[in-house]
């Protein structure tokens, strides 16, 4: 908590209090899951490893293959959004999950007249642009992947 405290980290995360946060033994329940993580040195933070890193038991059942999952995230420069994402997969991978890319199916990804945070592989933002974050931009993109991995859950799992 200390460490928390001296990088204004704390304070940040009560600002969160109010958003449920799912446990590793409700991941079964449900047909899909959406991952966010921010990015720490191209990968996904401490924070979604850990959380990540228990679910051994579930996947020694064998509990979340089959089931859709995306993979978001956001940069403080926008350097390793594409790392952060392949990375996470990897862990989904072995977990059995269905990976659910965004491909270029958003017309957004192709706008190069702005910064965003987003790639074929998932939505982003890059926090420390200039512009107001997240962008109308990475927004409408985000949009779009949740709505392509929702159908994909559909399809899967009725």
């Amino acid at each position: 908590m200390e460490a928390l405290q001296a990088s204004g980290a704390a304070k940040a995360k009560e600002g969160f209090a109010h958003v449920p946060f799912a446990s590793v033994d409700e991941l079964p329940s449900y047909d899909g899951i959406a991952f966010g993580t921010g990015t720490r040195f191209g990968n996904m933070s401490s924070t979604m490893r850990n959380f990540l890193d228990q679910t051994g038991g579930l996947w020694a059942e064998g509990k979340l293959i089959g089931k859709a999952a995306t993979v978001f995230c956001t940069t403080g420069t926008g350097g390793g959004r594409e790392t952060t994402i392949l990375s996470t997969w990897i862990k989904l991978a072995h977990l059995g999950m269905i990976l659910v890319p965004i491909g270029y199916g958003s017309p957004g990804l192709r706008d190069a007249s702005q910064v965003h945070g987003a790639s074929p592989y998932g939505a982003g933002t890059v926090q420390r642009a200039i512009a107001p974050r997240p962008s109308s931009l990475e927004v409408d993109i985000a949009r779009y992947q949740g709505k392509v991995w929702a159908q994909t859950a559909v399809r899967l799992h009725g």
